[in-house]
This record gives C-alpha cells, structure tokens and sequence, in this order.
C-alpha cells in the first residue's frame, strides 16, 4: 500500500488575467511612468494610447491551460515591472503580451525576438466606435466595464506578485514541541547569505487547504477498513476552519472529495473509499496532487499535502510485474516537489515482507520506497514519519495535524530578482532559546 499527501502552500493576492480574449487587466501608473517588460517565451506588442494607466492581456498559443499565472506583475517600487515565467509543471507553449501604455511612459526590456524599447511620445488616433450597439469593436478601443467583469475560473491565469513564500514550522528542541506566539520580529531570514526583508508573514493560528491523497495499491478490504478510519481521525483532529480535500490511488488518481470545510460531508465521502486496482504510479499521483490543489486553493488559504505511503512506486529497480508511473520520473517529482509552494508531509508505511523469489519485490526495493519517502518530506520542508504498522496510522495524521498548528508562513521579495533558474539556499535564525525552525532549504530562481 502506498499513499497519503498532505499539501499545503501560501497563495497570495491576485489579479485575474483572461487567456486569449480581449479581456484585460488595468494598472494605474505615475506620469513619465518606467515601465519594463520581459518575456523569454513569446512577442510583447506595446500600444500607446490616451489613457492614464496600462492595460496588459495575454494569449496563449493552442489550447493549452495554466494552473497558475505565468504573468508576473510588481508595481510596488518605482517602476512597473512585467515578467513571464515558466513553471516545472506548466504547459509548453509561447505566451504573447499585449500592453497598452500611456503616451508619456517609457518603455524597455526584452522578448524572445530581441530589445524592447520604445522611449518617444507617438501620436494616438482615438478609434471610433462601430454602430450604436458596440457590437463590433476595433482594435485599441478602451477596455468598458463590462470587460473587466469577473471571469470564469476556467478561463483565467493568475496574476501574482514576485515573492517567495515560506511554511516554517517552529520546534523546541528541548521539549520537541512546537512552538507558538512567535511574531515576524522573532524570524531573521537569508538568502544565499543575504539577509532578505520579510514583507509578509502569517502566524500559525491562519487555516489550510490540505489533500489527503491515499495509496490504495495492493489493499484489502480489511486494510481499506483501517484507512478509513484513519482519515477520519484526521478529519476530527483538523481546526474548523480548515478545508480538506480527499484523493486516493492506485494505478490512477481519484478524487474522493474536493476541497470543503463541511465536516459531514467529508465523514460520507471518505466511507465510500473501496480497493483499488493498478500498478502504483505514486509519482505521478503527487504531481496531480499538487496541480489539483493549486487549481482548487483559494488565493487566502495556506496550503498543505501530507503523503502516506511505503514509497513502492513501480519504476523502482526491485519491484517485479509493474509498470509504475509513466507520466512523471523521480528526478523530476523531485524538482516539482521543490518548486511547490506549500509544505509536504510523508508518512511511510513499513509494508516489508520476506522475499522467497525473484517474482517478489526485493529488500533493496522497500530501502529504497523508505530513502525516497524522506527525500520528498525533506524537499516539502515537511516532516518525514514512520509508521510500523498500520493500525498507527490514525495516531501519526493526528501528529501531522498538531505539527501544523505550529506553521508560519513567511514571504520575501528576494534582493537577488535575476531568473536564472540556479538554486537560492534559505536559512531562517529564530530569535528563541533552543527553537529549531524546519522548512524548505531553498528553490529555484525560474
């Protein structure tokens, strides 16, 4: 039997972008405003125009979606920044920018194709609207209100600003109990050596968006039974203003419940978890995990993914008569995990048996199931669990939900803003007698 993750991240504030429509966002700016764009993976059309702000739409080639924005917007300092970036997990595809900008501003920076720069005042021609209905609209005409109206969730990308996020789990190391009260002055953050100033911070009291994503492959119903009873443990242990999600696999993701504070309704859905059949694609079941919590989070909610499992995904040397994940190799569950916002929690189920034949899965399968469990739990900046046997499984999520409680979440705009996808190492000082701050050690600047 493999799995159980519990995701959760910080999302932060966002501006709704609409993919490959005419919809648009506005962004008020100075006069003589400085406004600088890169794109590394499409064109940047730049338009001016009469108004007094910028309008920026993207498009992007296909019929492709992003569970996250790549559209970067940082309008916080003396400049307005626009930037694309590109995710492990996002689609390949070229991303197109449109801005309109005022007549006064200045524009540079890069696209695919070369420079961008653009410093002289042209002249704008008002367009003129086409019919008293307006159902015909030429290019360049302003944006109305009707425009910049909600969208659908499954038509936009976010908008999101440059930060780095952080889930900080705080523990006394004479006492292994988590510590609280602790405030944003008690944390002192670096960057490669640089101390980075914390620009947002969320103490442990905030609630979570959390996925338990529970591996059924090789499960009886009598083991079925006990993992049941173990996720509602879990969901009895969690704070009333936490939301949880339910998956459950095999040789195949599942969703047994999508993400909802109603406690009744996760009891029914979580009784209707039966066997499973299927190699065990345990990877490919954690990148789903992730995406499908990025895509349900709200934009106010920290997020978590708490894995339980024995690590036995079919693609380990040791393991005979399976195919194992198809969709995603470790090396690159391993880079996902890393550029996950939130925090990963593993528990390991020791499923180890004695093996009679070559036919039956080998000593150095199960080692190396237990090594990758931790590796994944260390990449989160979660906690690694082992659990012996079975029937403790409902004791250790009851640990994973105390643990959370202890989570702060820190954010920081990094003095160091070049993308060049090298690894940035974190290391956070807390202010407290013998505290032991435990979170991820670093991401990549992509």
């Amino acid at each position: 039997m493999r799995g159980l993750i519990f995701l959760t991240a910080l999302l932060l504030p966002s501006i709704a972008l609409a993919v490959n429509s005419q919809d648009e966002i506005r962004i008020d700016v100075p006069p003589n405003a400085q406004i600088k764009v890169r794109n590394d993976f499409g064109d940047v059309t730049v338009e001016r125009w009469a108004n007094n702000y910028v309008a920026v739409s993207a498009a992007v080639e296909g019929a492709v979606k992003f569970s996250r924005s790549p559209i970067v917007i940082d309008n916080r300092g003396s400049s307005l920044n626009i930037s694309v970036v590109r995710r492990p997990l996002d689609p390949v595809a070229a991303i197109n920018l449109q801005l309109k900008v005022p007549q006064n501003a200045d524009v540079s920076g890069s696209s695919v194709h070369g420079e961008i720069k653009i410093a002289r005042e042209e002249p704008v021609k008002q367009p003129e609207l086409i019919g008293v209905d307006n159902a015909k609209r030429p290019a360049g005409t302003p944006a109305t209100e009707q425009d910049n109206a909600e969208i659908s969730e499954g038509d936009v990308i976010r908008v999101d600003s440059q930060l780095v996020t952080l889930n900080i789990s705080v523990i006394d190391r004479s006492t292994n109990r988590g510590l609280l009260g602790l405030g944003q002055s008690d944390f002192r953050l670096l960057e490669d050596g640089q101390e980075q100033q914390i620009v947002q911070f969320e103490s442990a009291s905030a609630p979570f968006d959390m996925v338990l994503l529970i591996d059924l492959s090789g499960s009886t119903r009598d083991v079925v039974k006990l993992i049941r009873a173990a996720a509602l443990r879990f969901v009895a242990a969690a704070r009333p203003n936490d939301r949880i999600a339910v998956i459950t696999f095999a040789g195949a993701p599942t969703i047994v419940s999508e993400l909802t504070a109603d406690r009744d309704l996760l009891r029914q859905r979580i009784e209707t978890i039966d066997t499973a059949r299927g190699d065990t694609k345990l990877y490919d079941a954690t990148n789903f995990a992730m995406n499908e919590v990025v895509k349900q989070s709200k934009n106010s909610r920290r997020t978590a993914i708490v894995l339980m499992s024995d690590g036995l995904d079919g693609t380990i040397p040791g393991i005979s008569g399976q195919q194992g994940s198809v969709k995603y190799s470790w090396p690159e569950t391993l880079r996902n995990i890393q550029e996950f916002d939130g925090v990963l929690y593993t528990l390991w189920l020791n499923t180890e048996y004695e093996a009679m034949s070559p036919l039956d899965t080998q000593p150095e399968a199960f080692d190396m199931g237990h090594d990758r469990m931790k590796q994944m739990a260390d990449a989160g900046g979660g906690i690694f669990y082992q659990v012996e046997r079975l029937a403790d499984l409902a004791g250790a999520y009851e640990q994973v939900v105390a643990d959370l409680g202890t989570v702060y979440s820190l954010a920081y705009r990094p003095t160091n803003n070049a993308r060049d996808g090298r690894w940035r190492g974190i290391h956070i000082n807390v202010n407290r007698p013998n505290a032991v701050p435990r979170g991820k050690r670093g991401y990549y600047a992509n």
